[in-house]
């Protein structure tokens, strides 16, 4: 069992248009809708890659129902801590402009978290990662939520016995970092933040993977988009090139990655089997107009062409 944790959920909706003017009224066919957050996309994903998936974290109000119903429409496993009375989760909502190819976003806050929301969390967390073998904590935090309860949550998760998986920005994953989680997927942007500086040249990794290594953190695998990625483990550095493809929809693909690279630890694969499952999964999510969707067969098609480099 994989547990995917979204402290955010929303429900996602994206909209394709021929063309997206701003400042007048555009009418849209019908959109896709999903239920949605970091973890959620990557629970969804975990099922498709042939993982089994536990979704839990935070639901709220109307939309929190709406959330939880949609994943049993689908046939997700989950168990999340309802707030009563912070308000409603997220409305996300994507406009895909066919004219000029750009991807618009606009993304609600979520509601707002009180303690005892905070401790009913701890304890779905322990519950959930006492039957789990890896644990995903992906996403923003709501208000209310102190940046550093992703530290805290680890150290419940490993407590259990699992592994646990890191997908976070800013204060979120500087703080979760002392939580020592067994691998974390920053991208370009988020590396650069515990570089100190804008990343200019990927060789520039080395010695940040080493440290966060040498700290007890296994896997270092630093998302580049359509330039794949890299990782570090073990002291050794690796490259994987993403496949050349028309994009369709970039919203989510991080979230497949992250799935792809839980799917693979689960199961033992080796390092390379398990960055080539990410950045597979990673550019079919790519292909879909959907946030956390991908086809099974064509990541293991692309499985098969790509190549890990040793750096």
């Amino acid at each position: 069992m994989i547990t995917t944790v979204t402290l955010n959920a929303a429900i996602d909706k994206t909209y394709t248009v021929s063309r997206f003017p701003l400042g007048e009224a555009t009418r849209t066919g019908k959109p896709y809708v999903l239920p949605g957050g970091k973890g959620i996309n990557a629970a969804r994903v975990i099922g498709q890659l042939g993982g089994e998936a536990l979704a839990t974290g935070f639901t709220a109000g109307m939309n929190g129902r709406s959330i939880e119903q949609m994943l049993e429409r689908q046939g997700i496993a989950h168990d999340f801590a309802f707030v009563e009375q912070g308000g409603e989760s997220r409305l996300c909502l994507t406009v895909l402009d066919q004219t000029t190819g750009q991807t618009t976003e606009l993304i609600e806050p979520g509601p707002v978290i009180g303690k005892s929301d905070l401790t009913a969390l701890r304890q779905k967390i322990h519950q959930c990662a006492a039957r789990s073998q890896i644990v995903v904590f992906s996403g923003s935090v709501p208000e209310g939520v102190p940046v550093s309860i992703y530290r805290e949550l680890i150290e419940i998760a490993k407590r259990a016995g699992c592994l646990t998986i890191l997908d976070a920005s800013g204060e979120a994953l500087i703080h979760g970092l002392a939580g020592i989680p067994d691998l974390i997927k920053p991208n370009e942007h988020e590396i650069a933040a515990l570089l100190g500086k804008p990343l200019t040249d990927v060789r520039e990794l080395g010695p940040v993977m080493d440290r966060l290594n040498a700290l007890g953190i296994a896997y270092v695998v630093v998302s580049l988009g359509a330039e794949g990625c890299i990782a570090g483990h073990e002291g050794k550095l690796f490259r994987v090139a993403a496949p050349s493809l028309q994009a369709v929809n970039t919203v989510g693909c991080g979230d497949s990655f992250v799935a792809g690279l839980a799917v693979s630890l689960a199961r033992g694969d080796s390092v390379e089997e398990t960055l080539k499952r990410a950045v597979a999964a990673g550019a079919a999510d790519a292909l879909t107009p959907e946030a956390g969707v991908v086809d099974s067969g064509i990541v293991n098609r692309m499985m098969r062409e790509l190549i890990v480099i040793p750096l």
